[in-house]
């Protein structure tokens, strides 16, 4: 935690920036009914730097809600190539250029110019990812770690708020690439969206027509530079005790030596899960982290990136138990 400023000035940074995220959690739950904890762990990945993995059944609002996300944010710079949102639908025949961009022969000028691809977004919905060929997939490796892309031997840069919210469906697996593991070390977070409770199912069709034609008066969209500040602000200010970093370890060594894992995590999933537990006790209304945090993160980021033992199916289970001595002696100790 910064010790630069005084507590007040800290707070009323943190002030902005719980701000910005209600405006944009307001507009997502006024567009996305039933889904309250995807939509906070969606902007637990957004404030973290992350990228979100859903794993849905169709029709389940994912579209809907990444749409809501990508218009809800709003750049200043209108800048010529990003756009707030794009889609592209992941086929079997699709190309990395299709993705990226490619260059363009002028015959006027005699010289190739480039033109940016669906990529060139705040938020990109990546729509059935498994569907396409692991040439595509690896397109959006560099996109993902290093928000950027290179073509024809021309590197081009992402905006500073790129956000991937790709899906896959579990249940459909005829004609799909299952994705490989560097790609799915790529996402903080896989989500599983099941159906949503009847009272919520019925609240989506007796608001269809409200949600379709309006946006909530009361939360206004964010801006680009809004957000990338919140981003800032939660990472300067909100603390990170010096032992969790211990803990995370000692986490990710008993699930590598447990019987039940095959592959075990990697360095990279706990570099990326210490923003999303200070994005989480943000949220959570507090300028700290707490052990609970953890519990509460971990089996969305590791359950993905385990290999289990045959006979092993509960990932999440399997993350439980080898949190569990390592979390009861953090928590023993004096956090804060």
């Amino acid at each position: 935690m910064s010790s630069a400023i005084s507590a007040s000035a800290r707070q009323e940074l943190l002030g902005q920036a719980k701000s910005v995220v209600q405006q944009l959690k307001a507009r997502l739950t006024f567009a996305v009914r039933g889904r309250d904890e995807v939509i906070d762990l969606i902007l637990i990945a957004l404030l973290a730097d992350g990228h979100v993995l859903l794993e849905d059944h169709p029709g389940s609002g994912k579209t809907t809600l990444a749409k809501a996300l990508g218009e809800s944010i709003e750049d200043r710079k209108n800048s010529e190539h990003i756009e707030p949102f794009r889609r592209v639908q992941f086929t079997p025949d699709l190309l990395p250029s299709d993705v990226t961009g490619v260059s363009v022969f002028d015959p006027e000028s005699q010289q190739f110019h480039f033109r940016p691809g669906p990529i060139f977004a705040h938020v990109l919905l990546a729509d059935e990812i498994n569907r396409t060929s692991p040439k595509v997939q690896s397109a959006l490796l560099e996109a993902m770690a290093e928000k950027q892309v290179t073509v024809d031997n021309h590197t081009y840069r992402l905006d500073d708020l790129f956000f991937v919210i790709a899906t896959q469906n579990p249940r459909d697996q005829v004609g799909t690439y299952p994705l490989p593991v560097a790609q799915l070390d790529r996402f903080l977070f896989k989500i599983r969206m099941d159906y949503i409770d009847q009272g919520a199912e019925r609240d989506v069709l007796r608001s269809y027509r409200d949600r379709r034609a309006t946006a909530p008066v009361n939360a206004p969209r964010v801006t680009r530079d809004a957000l990338v500040q919140a981003r800032q602000i939660i990472d300067e200010h909100v603390y990170l005790d010096p032992r969790l970093s211990d803990s995370l370890v000692e986490v990710a060594t008993s699930l590598r030596r447990s019987s039940e894992v095959v592959q075990g995590v990697s360095t990279r999933s706990l570099v990326l899960l210490l923003p999303a537990l200070q994005a989480l006790a943000f949220m959570k209304g507090r300028d700290f982290v707490i052990p609970e945090d953890v519990s509460t993160l971990a089996p969305h980021v590791f359950g993905h990136r385990l290999e289990l033992a045959p006979g092993v199916e509960d990932v999440h289970e399997v993350v439980k138990r080898c949190l569990k001595g390592p979390m009861e002696t953090l928590a023993r100790s004096t956090m804060k």
